[in-house]
Protein backbone atom coordinates (compact mmCIF):
# COMPACT_ATOMS: atom_id res chain seq x y z
CA UNK A 1 0.00 0.00 0.00
CA UNK A 2 1.46 3.45 -1.05
CA UNK A 3 2.24 6.39 1.22
CA UNK A 4 -0.81 8.23 -0.31
CA UNK A 5 -3.40 4.99 0.11
CA UNK A 6 -2.17 5.88 4.08
CA UNK A 7 -3.26 9.63 4.47
CA UNK A 8 -6.10 11.09 6.40
CA UNK A 9 -6.65 13.97 3.79
CA UNK A 10 -3.87 13.55 0.95
CA UNK A 11 -1.66 16.59 0.17
CA UNK A 12 -2.67 18.33 -3.03
CA UNK A 13 0.76 17.73 -4.48
CA UNK A 14 3.08 15.20 -3.36
CA UNK A 15 6.13 17.22 -4.16
CA UNK A 16 7.02 20.52 -1.68
CA UNK A 17 9.46 23.00 -3.98
CA UNK A 18 11.34 25.73 -1.48
CA UNK A 19 13.16 27.69 -3.84
CA UNK A 20 17.09 27.30 -2.66
CA UNK A 21 19.27 30.69 -1.94
CA UNK A 22 22.12 31.77 -0.39
CA UNK A 23 25.63 30.70 -1.68
CA UNK A 24 27.11 27.55 -1.55
CA UNK A 25 30.82 27.91 0.17
CA UNK A 26 33.81 25.52 -0.17
CA UNK A 27 36.73 25.73 2.72
CA UNK A 28 40.44 24.95 1.56
CA UNK A 29 41.51 25.31 4.51
CA UNK A 30 42.09 21.88 5.93
CA UNK A 31 43.63 22.57 9.32
CA UNK A 32 42.12 20.22 12.22
CA UNK A 33 39.78 22.46 13.67
CA UNK A 34 37.77 23.52 16.51
CA UNK A 35 38.25 20.66 19.38
CA UNK A 36 35.01 20.61 20.97
CA UNK A 37 33.51 20.35 17.12
CA UNK A 38 35.29 17.74 16.00
CA UNK A 39 34.84 16.04 19.01
CA UNK A 40 31.24 15.77 18.68
CA UNK A 41 31.90 14.52 15.08
CA UNK A 42 33.95 11.57 16.10
CA UNK A 43 30.78 11.38 18.16
CA UNK A 44 29.03 10.97 15.71
CA UNK A 45 30.24 8.76 13.44
CA UNK A 46 30.77 6.40 16.29
CA UNK A 47 27.14 6.31 17.15
CA UNK A 48 25.79 5.73 13.74
CA UNK A 49 23.30 2.65 14.10
CA UNK A 50 21.08 0.69 11.81
CA UNK A 51 17.18 0.94 12.58
CA UNK A 52 16.01 -2.05 11.07
CA UNK A 53 18.19 -3.80 13.35
CA UNK A 54 18.60 -1.81 16.60
CA UNK A 55 15.12 -2.01 16.65
CA UNK A 56 12.44 -4.72 17.57
CA UNK A 57 10.33 -4.48 14.78
CA UNK A 58 8.85 -7.61 15.71
CA UNK A 59 6.93 -6.56 18.68
CA UNK A 60 3.29 -5.94 18.65
CA UNK A 61 1.31 -2.42 18.47
CA UNK A 62 -2.03 -2.25 18.81
CA UNK A 63 -2.95 0.54 16.61
CA UNK A 64 -6.17 1.85 18.88
CA UNK A 65 -3.98 2.30 21.40
CA UNK A 66 -0.35 2.65 20.33
CA UNK A 67 1.02 4.75 23.58
CA UNK A 68 -1.52 3.80 26.51
CA UNK A 69 -2.85 7.12 26.70
CA UNK A 70 -5.35 7.40 29.21
CA UNK A 71 -8.71 9.12 29.09
CA UNK A 72 -7.74 12.07 30.91
CA UNK A 73 -4.86 13.25 28.40
CA UNK A 74 -7.56 13.04 25.24
CA UNK A 75 -8.59 16.65 24.56
CA UNK A 76 -12.32 15.46 23.89
CA UNK A 77 -12.67 13.89 27.62
CA UNK A 78 -14.89 15.73 29.93
CA UNK A 79 -16.40 17.51 26.76
CA UNK A 80 -20.01 16.71 25.46
CA UNK A 81 -18.64 14.68 22.98
CA UNK A 82 -16.74 12.22 25.17
CA UNK A 83 -19.99 10.44 26.51
CA UNK A 84 -21.38 9.71 23.04
CA UNK A 85 -18.13 7.98 22.08
CA UNK A 86 -18.33 3.92 21.92
CA UNK A 87 -14.80 1.87 23.08
CA UNK A 88 -14.46 1.71 19.39
CA UNK A 89 -14.97 5.31 18.55
CA UNK A 90 -12.13 6.01 21.20
CA UNK A 91 -9.84 3.54 20.20
CA UNK A 92 -10.30 5.43 16.50
CA UNK A 93 -9.28 8.32 18.36
CA UNK A 94 -6.22 7.71 20.52
CA UNK A 95 -5.18 5.79 16.46
CA UNK A 96 -5.71 9.15 14.85
CA UNK A 97 -3.66 11.29 17.09
CA UNK A 98 -0.92 8.75 17.53
CA UNK A 99 -0.75 9.16 13.52
CA UNK A 100 -1.07 12.78 14.25
CA UNK A 101 2.05 13.15 16.70
CA UNK A 102 3.96 11.06 14.48
CA UNK A 103 3.60 11.99 11.42
CA UNK A 104 4.46 15.28 11.94
CA UNK A 105 7.63 13.76 13.58
CA UNK A 106 8.61 12.20 10.31
CA UNK A 107 7.57 15.16 8.04
CA UNK A 108 9.93 17.44 10.72
CA UNK A 109 12.80 14.80 10.67
CA UNK A 110 12.84 14.98 6.42
CA UNK A 111 12.81 19.03 7.17
CA UNK A 112 15.74 18.33 9.58
CA UNK A 113 17.49 15.87 6.65
CA UNK A 114 17.31 18.79 4.30
CA UNK A 115 18.07 21.71 6.81
CA UNK A 116 21.29 19.58 7.35
CA UNK A 117 22.43 19.24 4.08
CA UNK A 118 22.11 22.51 3.36
CA UNK A 119 24.33 23.35 6.24
CA UNK A 120 26.69 21.02 4.61
CA UNK A 121 26.43 23.25 1.97
CA UNK A 122 26.41 26.75 3.50
CA UNK A 123 28.08 26.79 6.48
CA UNK A 124 31.87 28.34 5.65
CA UNK A 125 33.84 26.22 8.19
CA UNK A 126 34.58 22.82 7.76
CA UNK A 127 34.60 21.11 11.04
CA UNK A 128 30.88 22.33 10.96
CA UNK A 129 30.38 20.05 7.28
CA UNK A 130 31.66 17.58 8.68
CA UNK A 131 29.94 17.29 11.65
CA UNK A 132 26.70 17.96 9.46
CA UNK A 133 27.43 15.69 7.42
CA UNK A 134 26.82 12.73 9.90
CA UNK A 135 23.42 14.16 11.27
CA UNK A 136 22.15 14.14 7.44
CA UNK A 137 22.34 10.81 8.04
CA UNK A 138 21.36 10.48 11.49
CA UNK A 139 17.86 12.11 10.25
CA UNK A 140 17.62 10.06 7.01
CA UNK A 141 17.58 7.02 9.38
CA UNK A 142 14.91 9.15 11.57
CA UNK A 143 12.75 9.33 8.90
CA UNK A 144 12.95 5.90 7.86
CA UNK A 145 11.85 4.73 11.11
CA UNK A 146 9.14 6.72 11.73
CA UNK A 147 8.06 6.00 8.41
CA UNK A 148 8.07 2.47 8.61
CA UNK A 149 6.21 3.00 12.28
CA UNK A 150 3.63 4.96 10.85
CA UNK A 151 3.26 2.51 7.44
CA UNK A 152 3.66 -1.45 9.99
CA UNK A 153 2.10 -0.53 13.05
CA UNK A 154 -0.22 2.44 12.55
CA UNK A 155 -1.64 2.26 9.14
CA UNK A 156 -2.47 5.85 8.96
CA UNK A 157 -0.61 9.65 8.16
CA UNK A 158 -1.22 12.83 8.35
CA UNK A 159 0.22 16.03 5.73
CA UNK A 160 2.41 18.31 7.67
CA UNK A 161 0.81 20.71 10.02
CA UNK A 162 0.54 24.23 8.36
CA UNK A 163 2.65 25.96 10.83
CA UNK A 164 5.54 23.51 10.69
CA UNK A 165 5.64 24.10 6.90
CA UNK A 166 5.77 27.30 7.18
CA UNK A 167 8.51 27.31 9.58
CA UNK A 168 10.16 25.15 7.42
CA UNK A 169 9.82 27.23 4.38
CA UNK A 170 10.72 30.31 6.23
CA UNK A 171 14.11 28.33 7.48
CA UNK A 172 15.03 26.74 4.26
CA UNK A 173 14.60 30.25 2.09
CA UNK A 174 16.54 32.38 4.51
CA UNK A 175 19.93 33.27 2.52
CA UNK A 176 21.77 33.90 5.91
CA UNK A 177 23.83 30.09 6.73
CA UNK A 178 22.99 30.62 10.04
CA UNK A 179 19.43 30.52 9.69
CA UNK A 180 18.96 26.44 9.36
CA UNK A 181 20.92 26.15 12.58
CA UNK A 182 18.87 28.78 13.95
CA UNK A 183 15.34 27.15 12.59
CA UNK A 184 15.98 23.76 12.91
CA UNK A 185 18.90 22.52 15.31
CA UNK A 186 17.42 25.20 17.76
CA UNK A 187 13.21 25.53 17.49
CA UNK A 188 12.32 22.33 15.55
CA UNK A 189 14.75 19.85 16.76
CA UNK A 190 14.66 21.47 20.58
CA UNK A 191 11.01 21.16 20.83
CA UNK A 192 11.28 17.64 19.18
CA UNK A 193 13.63 16.30 21.60
CA UNK A 194 10.75 17.63 24.05
CA UNK A 195 7.68 16.36 22.88
CA UNK A 196 9.79 12.48 22.41
CA UNK A 197 10.49 12.32 25.44
CA UNK A 198 7.37 13.40 27.23
CA UNK A 199 5.78 10.41 24.83
CA UNK A 200 9.13 8.00 25.74
CA UNK A 201 8.99 8.81 29.67
CA UNK A 202 5.10 8.03 29.58
CA UNK A 203 4.14 5.86 26.99
CA UNK A 204 4.35 1.91 28.74
CA UNK A 205 4.97 0.31 24.95
CA UNK A 206 8.22 -1.40 23.95
CA UNK A 207 8.17 -0.44 20.81
CA UNK A 208 7.65 2.64 20.64
CA UNK A 209 9.73 3.51 23.86
CA UNK A 210 13.01 2.23 21.68
CA UNK A 211 11.99 4.56 18.46
CA UNK A 212 11.10 7.74 20.52
CA UNK A 213 14.73 6.95 22.96
CA UNK A 214 17.11 5.94 20.09
CA UNK A 215 16.39 8.97 18.43
CA UNK A 216 16.45 11.23 20.92
CA UNK A 217 20.00 9.82 21.79
CA UNK A 218 20.93 11.52 18.01
CA UNK A 219 18.84 14.51 18.44
CA UNK A 220 20.74 15.54 21.75
CA UNK A 221 24.07 15.48 19.62
CA UNK A 222 22.51 17.75 17.00
CA UNK A 223 21.27 20.44 19.59
CA UNK A 224 24.77 20.11 21.19
CA UNK A 225 26.37 21.15 17.88
CA UNK A 226 23.83 24.06 17.59
CA UNK A 227 24.87 26.15 20.55
CA UNK A 228 28.80 25.40 19.92
CA UNK A 229 28.40 26.92 16.48
CA UNK A 230 25.89 29.79 16.90
CA UNK A 231 27.40 30.71 20.07
CA UNK A 232 30.73 31.55 18.44
CA UNK A 233 28.96 32.88 16.02
CA UNK A 234 26.49 35.52 17.77
CA UNK A 235 29.35 36.88 19.67
CA UNK A 236 30.18 38.74 16.56
CA UNK A 237 26.91 39.96 15.61
CA UNK A 238 25.62 43.78 16.42
CA UNK A 239 22.63 44.76 17.84
CA UNK A 240 20.51 44.77 15.27
CA UNK A 241 21.56 41.58 13.63
CA UNK A 242 21.02 40.02 16.66
CA UNK A 243 17.38 41.27 17.36
CA UNK A 244 16.65 40.02 13.42
CA UNK A 245 17.35 36.36 14.92
CA UNK A 246 15.46 37.00 17.82
CA UNK A 247 12.25 37.94 15.99
CA UNK A 248 12.77 35.08 13.85
CA UNK A 249 12.82 32.55 16.85
CA UNK A 250 9.95 34.63 18.36
CA UNK A 251 7.50 33.96 15.57
CA UNK A 252 9.25 30.52 15.72
CA UNK A 253 8.39 29.71 19.02
CA UNK A 254 4.31 31.10 18.70
CA UNK A 255 4.29 28.82 15.38
CA UNK A 256 5.48 25.39 17.70
CA UNK A 257 3.19 26.19 20.08
CA UNK A 258 0.20 27.11 18.27
CA UNK A 259 1.49 23.37 15.83
CA UNK A 260 0.91 21.50 18.82
CA UNK A 261 -3.34 21.29 19.37
CA UNK A 262 -3.94 18.45 16.89
CA UNK A 263 -7.43 20.29 16.11
CA UNK A 264 -6.98 18.72 12.23
CA UNK A 265 -7.77 14.96 14.65
CA UNK A 266 -10.92 16.51 16.19
CA UNK A 267 -12.14 18.42 12.69
CA UNK A 268 -11.81 14.14 10.69
CA UNK A 269 -14.63 13.32 13.76
CA UNK A 270 -16.95 16.11 12.62
CA UNK A 271 -16.04 19.12 15.85
CA UNK A 272 -16.61 22.66 13.90
CA UNK A 273 -12.21 24.29 13.90
CA UNK A 274 -13.73 26.44 16.34
CA UNK A 275 -15.19 24.24 19.21
CA UNK A 276 -12.13 22.00 18.75
CA UNK A 277 -9.38 24.75 19.04
CA UNK A 278 -11.22 25.71 22.22
CA UNK A 279 -10.94 22.19 23.75
CA UNK A 280 -7.67 21.98 23.10
CA UNK A 281 -7.14 25.43 24.29
CA UNK A 282 -9.02 23.86 28.03
CA UNK A 283 -7.60 20.31 28.10
CA UNK A 284 -4.98 20.53 31.27
CA UNK A 285 -2.65 17.87 29.63
CA UNK A 286 -1.82 19.88 26.99
CA UNK A 287 -1.04 23.23 28.75
CA UNK A 288 1.13 21.02 30.65
CA UNK A 289 2.34 19.56 27.38
CA UNK A 290 2.79 22.91 25.80
CA UNK A 291 4.93 24.03 28.32
CA UNK A 292 7.29 21.17 28.76
CA UNK A 293 7.94 21.49 25.05
CA UNK A 294 9.91 24.50 25.62
CA UNK A 295 12.17 23.19 28.19
CA UNK A 296 14.66 22.48 25.51
CA UNK A 297 14.57 25.40 23.80
CA UNK A 298 14.53 28.09 25.64
CA UNK A 299 17.59 27.12 27.92
CA UNK A 300 19.05 27.13 23.75
CA UNK A 301 17.95 29.97 23.41
CA UNK A 302 19.61 31.65 26.22
CA UNK A 303 22.97 29.77 26.02
CA UNK A 304 23.81 31.09 22.35
CA UNK A 305 23.01 34.57 23.16
CA UNK A 306 19.35 35.57 22.28
CA UNK A 307 18.18 36.88 25.01
CA UNK A 308 16.85 40.67 24.17
CA UNK A 309 13.99 42.17 26.61
CA UNK A 310 11.80 41.57 23.50
CA UNK A 311 12.06 38.00 23.59
CA UNK A 312 11.86 37.40 27.18
CA UNK A 313 8.80 39.29 26.82
CA UNK A 314 7.42 37.02 24.62
CA UNK A 315 8.06 33.99 26.94
CA UNK A 316 6.66 35.64 29.88
CA UNK A 317 3.85 35.39 27.69
CA UNK A 318 4.21 31.83 26.92
CA UNK A 319 4.55 31.05 30.89
CA UNK A 320 7.84 28.98 29.82
CA UNK A 321 10.05 32.57 30.73
CA UNK A 322 11.86 30.33 34.18
CA UNK A 323 12.77 27.39 31.89
CA UNK A 324 16.06 29.61 30.76
CA UNK A 325 17.41 28.38 33.83
CA UNK A 326 17.43 24.64 33.13
CA UNK A 327 20.37 22.47 32.99
CA UNK A 328 20.24 21.73 29.27
CA UNK A 329 23.25 19.41 29.46
CA UNK A 330 21.81 17.42 32.24
CA UNK A 331 18.65 16.64 30.11
CA UNK A 332 20.98 15.47 27.46
CA UNK A 333 22.63 13.06 29.39
CA UNK A 334 19.65 11.78 30.43
CA UNK A 335 18.65 10.85 27.28
CA UNK A 336 22.11 9.89 26.28
CA UNK A 337 21.68 7.17 29.71
CA UNK A 338 17.88 6.30 28.76
CA UNK A 339 18.75 4.60 25.52
CA UNK A 340 21.96 2.97 26.38
CA UNK A 341 19.69 1.21 29.65
CA UNK A 342 17.19 0.22 27.10
CA UNK A 343 20.03 -1.44 24.73
CA UNK A 344 21.48 -3.32 28.64
CA UNK A 345 18.25 -4.23 29.09
CA UNK A 346 17.52 -5.90 26.38
CA UNK A 347 21.11 -7.59 25.45
CA UNK A 348 20.64 -8.64 29.29
CA UNK A 349 17.59 -10.38 27.91
CA UNK A 350 18.66 -11.99 24.33
CA UNK A 351 21.69 -13.29 26.68
CA UNK A 352 19.47 -14.89 29.04
CA UNK A 353 17.32 -16.46 25.84
CA UNK A 354 20.40 -17.73 24.63
CA UNK A 355 21.80 -19.74 28.09
CA UNK A 356 18.32 -20.75 28.39
CA UNK A 357 18.32 -22.52 24.97
CA UNK A 358 21.69 -23.89 25.11
CA UNK A 359 21.13 -24.48 28.89
CA UNK A 360 17.71 -26.93 27.16
CA UNK A 361 19.93 -28.32 24.47
CA UNK A 362 21.95 -29.83 27.07
CA UNK A 363 19.07 -30.88 28.96
CA UNK A 364 17.64 -33.14 25.80
CA UNK A 365 20.88 -34.27 24.97
CA UNK A 366 21.30 -36.13 28.67
CA UNK A 367 18.02 -37.27 28.77
CA UNK A 368 18.89 -38.70 24.90
CA UNK A 369 22.27 -40.81 26.40
CA UNK A 370 19.94 -41.62 29.65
Amino acid sequence: MSTHDLYVNGPQDPLWEVPASGAARFSWDYDDGRERLLALYQKGKDKQWDGAKRIDWDLDVDPYDPLGTPDEAMTLYGTRYWSKLTDKDKGELRKHYTSWQFSQFLHGEQGAMVCAARIVESVPDLDAKFYSATQTMDEARHAEIYARFLHEKIGMLYPVNDNLQGLLGDTLRDSRWDMPYLGMQVLIEGLALAAFGMLRDTTDKPLPKQILAYVMQDEARHVAFGRMALRDYYKQLNDAELREREDFVIEGCYLMRDRLRGVEVLENFGIPKAEAERFSEQNEFLHLFRKLLFSRIVPCVKDIGLWGKRLQQAYVDMGVLELGDSNLDLLMAEDEEIAEELDRERFAQEETARVAEVEEVIAEGAAGKG
